[in-house]
């Protein structure tokens, strides 16, 4: 605590008396005030889920693409795979997230992760149930690419649109935190950035409640990507990548409160 005191003090001269010939000598108490420190709000724990992309077995049964919508997709794929790795997306996509995770948790955020294992089922929509669920404040969905072109290569971001009849409220912080995500995990792993892709027909994304979105880490169909994102060092560069794409949104978030 901060004390200050304040003290009046009159003089005396030698002979007792005060400079004003008054025998004696006045001194008023001291007067001190103590000042209660200012408390800082404790500093919030964001919440992130992660979600794996894809899952062992696919799930060709239908579920609306939103919520209330009469269009509806199958409940999840299996993914691509490695033209040159032979690696499933499942496989990767759990890999990357396992260490992003670690890499959360390392800088203070609370982590859950929609699986752990390949064999589930978990639909696109469940997932993003599971997100509001656990209370996140992030969700970001883990996913490779494919193309039916090998020469096709480099990572993107998906995020709603501002006309998204499910999730445009989401859109404005869904696109930050994508090209957030998409810049630094480009500037970690070299990868070439393709942009943040505007999307009103993924069915996790439509589903969501908060923030989301999808990185596309790479094209497995590029054998260049694909046996980049195999590599145990790689991976650790894809992940502390990502992590620090979610830190720069959340900063910029804080910066936006202090305002």
């Amino acid at each position: 605590a901060a004390v200050i005191g304040f003290e009046v003090l009159y003089f005396v001269r030698g002979d007792g008396k005060n400079k004003n010939g008054l025998s004696g000598t006045k001194r008023t108490a001291s007067k001190k005030t103590t000042q209660k420190p200012t408390q800082k709000p404790e500093k919030k724990t964001y919440i992130v889920v992660i979600d794996p992309g894809h899952q062992r077995e696919q799930d060709t049964s239908e579920e609306p693409i939103g919520p209330g919508a009469s269009e509806t997709k199958p409940k999840v794929s299996s993914g691509t795979s490695g033209v040159s790795s032979g690696l499933q997306e499942h496989a990767l996509t759990l890999q990357v997230s396992k260490k992003l995770k670690k890499e959360l948790k390392k800088r203070g955020y609370t982590v859950y992760m929609t699986r752990t294992t390949a064999d589930v089922n978990i639909s696109n929509a469940e997932r993003a149930g599971y997100a509001k669920k656990m209370g996140a404040d992030i969700f970001i969905r883990i996913h490779a690419n494919g193309s039916e072109s090998h020469a096709v290569r480099g990572a993107l971001s998906m995020a709603p649109s501002k006309k998204n009849p499910y999730a445009a409220s989401l859109a404005v912080k869904s696109q930050k935190l994508s090209r957030m995500v998409l810049d630094e995990y480009c500037k970690a792993t070299g990868m070439k950035n393709r942009g943040v892709m505007l999307t009103d027909q993924m069915s996790g994304i439509n589903w969501a409640s908060m923030p989301v979105t999808i990185l596309e880490m790479g094209f497995m169909s590029n054998p260049k990507d694909d046996m980049a994102m195999k590599e145990k060092d790689f991976l650790e560069k894809m992940a502390a990548g990502a992590a620090a794409g979610i830190d720069r949104y959340v900063q910029e978030l804080e910066s936006e409160d202090d305002r």
